[in-house]
């Protein structure tokens, strides 16, 4: 995959995703960062490296971000005995880093 493809992909997953498992540890681990509560919108103003990257943006050197766990889809070819193959397609858990906007500046 190119840099543009991932960019493009991680935006698309940060933007699309309907998990709200994240939510308590991202406002938590924000406001820790004193970034006030009602300054904190997941999708909108809270994203990875890759999905900034893909908005125009750049995380700001030695900025930290929230760690999260994430779900991501996996394909894999088994043998099926007989010759043929099939593709099982699972999830696997993903540990993923998110910033706020306001770790981030324009490119």
């Amino acid at each position: 995959m190119t840099n543009q493809e991932i960019q493009t992909e991680a935006l698309s997953r940060a933007r699309n995703g309907n998990s709200l498992i994240n939510l308590p540890t991202i406002f938590q681990g924000f406001m820790e960062k004193g970034i006030p509560q009602h300054d904190i919108v997941p999708r909108v103003n809270v994203l990875t490296f890759h999905a900034w990257k893909a908005v125009g943006r750049r995380v700001k050197k030695g900025e930290h971000g929230v760690k999260v766990i994430t779900w991501i889809d996996t394909k894999k070819e088994v043998d099926n005995g007989d010759g043929t193959k099939e593709t099982k397609h699972s999830k696997r858990p993903w540990s993923s880093t998110v910033f706020h906007i306001s770790q981030t500046q324009e490119l």
